[in-house]
């Protein structure tokens, strides 16, 4: 039974048209490739809600302009997976409901339930999805690993500090080509 997974995170349409990258969707498709090729599962974590949003409360500073605001059909197109980087019949897919992989969503049962005891980070945005998840996982006692190339954030110098300066203090951190060795 493997005992790491790879978690590629955010990488929905909407998320990726607002993060221009153009050697990104190639970094990170040969990174889910090293994985599938290792037999590594490979989970995709999404942020999604239900129609109506329940989920969402006004109080919310990062979703709140969405509580209670029915989900479009451009909006459900908008949020698919990056198309270069979809998934693939055994991946798993978890939707999430905030920032961390871990808020409101499943993906602590679907780990601890396939064995696995190490996450290789990758997504949109480092100062968002990336953190919240890192700092939860490692509260939970996963072992970390963050490929800092195969995650993208819109500050480059906030980018720099977390995956120099603060992702060191709990996670190996590498780059995608050194990770495929």
């Amino acid at each position: 039974m493997p005992t790491t997974a790879l978690l590629v995170m955010d990488v929905q349409r909407a998320v990726v048209a607002r993060y221009p990258d153009p050697e990104y969707l190639p970094r990170l498709r040969s990174a889910i490739a090293a994985a599938r090729a290792a037999t590594m599962p490979v989970i995709y974590v999404v942020v999604g809600f239900r129609a109506g949003r329940p989920e969402i409360s006004p109080r919310n500073l990062m979703f709140g302009r969405l509580a209670g605001a029915p989900v479009t059909d451009a909006e459900t197109a908008a949020m698919e997976i990056q198309p270069e980087v979809a998934p693939e019949p055994a991946d798993i897919v978890v939707t999430k409901r905030r920032v961390s992989a871990f808020a409101g969503s499943d993906l602590d049962v679907v780990l601890r339930a396939g064995g696995i005891e190490h996450l290789v980070l990758t997504g949109i945005a480092t100062s968002g999805v990336v953190l919240s998840t890192l700092r939860q996982a490692a509260d939970l006692d996963f072992g970390l690993t963050v490929l800092a190339d195969a995650c993208l954030d819109n500050d480059t110098e906030v980018h720099r500090v977390l995956t120099e300066k603060i992702f060191p203090r709990q996670a190996a951190v590498t780059t995608v080509a050194d990770w495929r060795r």
